[in-house]
């Protein structure tokens, strides 16, 4: 693999490093309350890439104004000018903390505080910032190619959750005006703000002449993938259920699987790549941050920039905190400002400049992915989970197989104990809560694979706190199949006559069944469907139980015993 020398980096690179670093902060922040989706926020950001497209070739051009800024408007005003964008790398690094530190304790349950995480993540990616480019360039050289085809795979995937009639929802029902279409399109303006940095390190990219292509292709490529991602949303989601959605892309592979439900949460591993990408961006921040600094001949910036980001990345007052404010600086302040300086310096700036840059090489990318530190064999794994109203309190049944016995395991004597424990409370806290303090192992939902909603519970209209709860866990896959039954608890408990456990059981029935396909059950993703579309339940298939026999009636297909 050949790479630049001299401290240089080549086109490649340099386009990787682009796409890794743009990735995850568009995906994951753009579609937040639906800013860019419909048709009016499809016309926007195609608005808005042809925008870009034609300031990346402005942008090329102050690569010699911004070598040294003191040089190009003088040491006053070149320091402001450093400031300016120094500000900028501080909040945009702060926010990204802040974002990877709530999406990892949310998403991924670790059990570490938020703070911690921060500081973790802000330890691993400053380190480096004062070695040469080549090592970033080195790092988008391998992994760039990974992280693009991994996530195109991942949309992919969930090109087959997606319906035509939600897509229709979209259609109709989304908002085309030149407002909407203007709003839609500022902001993916801003979201590609970071593109304003590059002028600081183009001249350690070889063979100049031929930046502007490779900085245009790597906006085009991030462009279809917002277009795409764009068209997909509504398309899996449906338009009601996008309005309560604050962050779409983190549930949307929750559904997907893939053939011969070979890694059923499938999701962990997009949360992966998002991560990786979260993290290489917040890398770039600080890399800039400490360029911008030693161009501008203030010191180094390597040990207080990092300190600063911690501290405005953990700092969270009501509504003043880095979430909330950062997206109005980036509208207000930043992106006009930042405007008008590179036009002040591109008329002002003629000189060449040809220093060392410095760099920030991030290691350890993986290390907040995982379990919170309890081990596989110190969990315990639900396959189905009953909601019921008993005595006025929810009721939650949790069917656990008997693993040792499955997989052959099973040593003389073993005693598996209550394989459906059921636990009651007035709220889904207290439920957990004695839980923890009753039963001797971690209760991990990642592998549920079945929901039965009591009659009790539908009947007395509070499906929709059970529904609100399991949208809370970010473990619980969205390809969850829903049932009902008269009395959920008896359904969870029961065992078939070859002691197979009613989530076992029901997954190789839709799986194996000739008269139907697990196509014509009702899913989780089905559900919040119509609960954000209506306010209803779908039609649910039904359990029926009589001692050993379990009935299963499924509208389209036909009655029968198993």
């Amino acid at each position: 693999m050949k790479f630049a020398e001299n401290n240089r980096i080549s086109q490649r690179q340099l386009y990787r490093q682009i796409v890794i670093a743009f990735i995850a902060p568009l995906i994951l922040c753009l579609f937040e309350n639906r800013k860019t989706l419909g048709l009016g926020g499809l016309a926007g950001t195609a608005a808005a890439l042809a925008a870009v497209l034609f300031y990346v070739i402005f942008l090329i051009r102050l690569r010699y104004a911004f070598a040294r800024p003191c040089k190009t408007a003088g040491v006053v005003w070149g320091r402001l000018a450093a400031l300016f964008f120094l500000i900028y790398c501080t909040l945009g690094a702060a926010f990204l903390l802040n974002l990877l530190g709530e999406t990892v304790a949310v998403s991924l349950g670790t059990g570490i505080g938020k703070k911690w995480l921060c500081l973790i993540t802000l330890l691993v990616c400053s380190l480096g910032t004062q070695k040469g480019i080549q090592r970033r360039g080195r790092m988008g050289e391998v992994s760039g190619g990974v992280v693009l085809a991994a996530v195109m795979l991942m949309l992919v995937l969930a090109v087959g959750q997606g319906k035509w009639e939600y897509f229709q929802e979209m259609v109709w029902n989304s908002s085309f005006s030149g407002r909407k279409i203007m709003e839609s399109g500022y902001d993916v303006i801003c979201a590609f703000s970071g593109l304003g940095l590059l002028p600081f390190a183009l001249d350690s990219v070889g063979n100049s002449k031929d930046t502007g292509k490779t900085v245009s292709f790597a906006v085009f490529t991030l462009g279809i993938l917002l277009i795409l991602t764009e068209l997909l949303l509504p398309s899996v989601f449906g338009w009601g259920r996008l309005k309560y959605e604050s962050c779409p892309i983190l549930p949307l592979l929750a559904g997907a699987e893939l053939p011969g439900n070979v890694l059923a949460r499938f999701d962990v591993l997009w949360m992966g790549f998002l991560l990786y990408s979260l993290l290489f961006s917040i890398g770039s921040f600080l890399h800039y941050g400490h360029l911008i600094v030693e161009k501008a001949d203030m010191g180094t910036g390597k040990l207080w920039i990092s300190t600063l980001v911690f501290a405005v990345a953990v700092w969270d007052i009501e509504r003043w905190g880095i979430r909330n404010s950062f997206p109005l600086y980036l509208k207000y302040i930043f992106v006009p400002g930042m405007l008008v300086l590179q036009i002040i310096f591109f008329m002002t700036g003629k000189k060449k400049w040809k220093k060392k840059l410095a760099a920030a090489c991030v290691s350890a990318l993986f290390l907040l992915a995982g379990c919170g530190g309890v081990e596989p064999e110190k969990r315990m794994y639900p396959l189905a989970l009953g909601a019921d109203i008993a005595d006025g309190k929810f009721q939650l049944t949790y069917g656990i197989p008997d693993l040792p016995k499955s997989t052959g395991q099973e040593k003389d004597g073993e005693d598996q104990g209550n394989a459906a424990p059921s636990i009651q409370g007035e709220t889904f806290r207290e439920i957990e809560n004695i839980y923890s303090r009753t039963q001797e192992k971690y209760l991990d939902m990642g592998h549920l694979e079945i929901l039965v909603l009591g009659e009790s519970l539908l009947d007395g209209g509070r499906w929709e706190q059970v529904l609100e709860y399991l949208k809370q866990e970010p473990t619980i896959g969205e390809n969850v199949y829903v049932f009902r039954c008269d009395a959920a608890s008896e359904a969870v408990a029961w065992v078939s006559p070859q002691d197979v456990s009613l989530g076992e059981y029901l997954l190789g029935l839709l799986e194996n069944n000739p008269n139907g396909s697990p196509g014509q059950a009702v899913t989780l993703r089905e559900v919040y469907h119509e609960f954000y579309e209506r306010g209803a339940l779908p039609e649910l298939p039904k359990l029926e139980i009589y001692g050993k026999e379990l009935e299963v009636i499924i509208p389209d297909w036909d009655r029968e015993y198993f």
